[in-house]
């Protein structure tokens, strides 16, 4: 797939469901109000950054698949939205991360304390959000989801705690911090369009697999990417000490020496600056551990497009299905 072609596959969508789009912006910018000034701030600075808005365009897609989108799917879109910001405004205090979507971090400008209560002042207006569709279906998906993507966070603290991860686990995490919330936006955006139990099950298993890939192309997008593409410093997940796949993978692989490296650079206060970073690049080449961590999220993507074809053809699932290729090939 060509970068052209990357683009297109957003670029199409967002032709197509353009009006909800601007809808959804409308009430991200309205419920991000408030007479609190930190507020505001902090959430335009992330919300404002932009970022692909990849969840809320799955969900008004989703909704789409049906036949016009309600107005209802505007509320859900914008608390898909709030929920992934709330998210990513606590992963950056728990990560101690400098950068969020090519930015200083808002807790490097306002403070960690600001950045979890603005968090959490997020969380509530996505519910309010979501009560106000006036389905208890998609209050139940969205809760639900948001309950598993906490508990996602605890999974990775602990493993970053103990220095250990399987492969297994790793999965684990991913499908709660980031496949959740993919498989919530997709199943809510099809509940309510008036789908049927099985074509939602269907649409979320396509936002399942789909989230699945794009958090493991981000992954070896840390080793192998450049900055201005994924919104982060290079190699922020290793300097960070993260247990991502291809970690997982380089130092299941290597000899002894591979595995002293390893338990050595992911020790808690461990030195891992430019030189440690270019020597674990090395030895996650070496044991082509970026390579299967692509080919694992190849097969994720395929997953998502099998998932599709249960679903009413057209223009919407036809970009549905390229959005899943360009999710792999943000690394091609």
């Amino acid at each position: 797939m060509t970068l052209t072609t990357e683009a297109n596959a957003l670029e199409s969508l967002t032709g197509l469901i353009h009006a909800d789009l601007e809808a959804v912006e409308r009430l991200l910018q309205a419920r991000s109000a408030s007479p609190t000034a930190m507020i505001p701030d902090i959430a335009t600075h992330l919300i404002g950054a932009g970022g692909k808005r990849l969840r809320p365009m799955i969900t008004l897609a989703s909704a789409g698949l049906f036949g016009p989108i309600p107005t209802a799917a505007h509320s859900l879109a914008a608390a898909v939205e709030f929920i992934h910001s709330a998210t990513l405004l606590h992963d950056d205090v728990v990560d101690d991360s400098d950068l969020r979507r090519g930015r200083t971090a808002a807790r490097r400008i306002w403070g960690n304390a600001a950045s979890i209560l603005v968090g959490d002042y997020l969380f509530a207006g996505a519910f309010t959000l979501m009560v106000e569709t006036g389905s208890l279906s998609v209050l139940d998906i969205l809760s639900r989801a948001s309950c598993v993507i906490a508990e996602g966070e605890v999974m990775q603290l602990a493993a970053k705690a103990s220095g250990e991860l399987s492969h297994a686990d790793y999965l684990s995490i991913v499908e709660a911090k980031t496949a959740a919330l993919f498989e919530a936006s997709a199943r809510a955006g099809a509940v309510i369009a008036g789908a049927t139990s099985t074509q939602a099950t269907r649409a979320g298993a396509y936002g399942h697999h789909l989230g699945m890939a794009f958090q493991l192309v981000d992954d070896a997008l840390d080793y192998a990417g450049e900055q201005a593409r994924i919104g982060k410093a290079v190699g922020d997940d290793f300097r960070e000490g993260k247990l991502t796949l291809p970690v997982i993978l380089a130092r299941a692989r290597g000899d002894g020496t591979d595995r002293a490296f390893w338990d050595r650079v992911l020790a808690p206060d461990a030195d891992r600056g430019a030189e440690a970073l270019a020597e674990a690049l090395a030895r996650i080449e070496a044991t082509g551990a970026r390579t299967d961590t692509l080919r694992e999220a190849r097969g994720y993507a395929d997953a998502a497009k099998a998932a599709l074809t249960a679903l009413p053809a057209g223009p919407i699932r036809r970009c549905l299905e390229d959005i899943a290729d360009f999710v792999v090939a943000r690394l091609a």
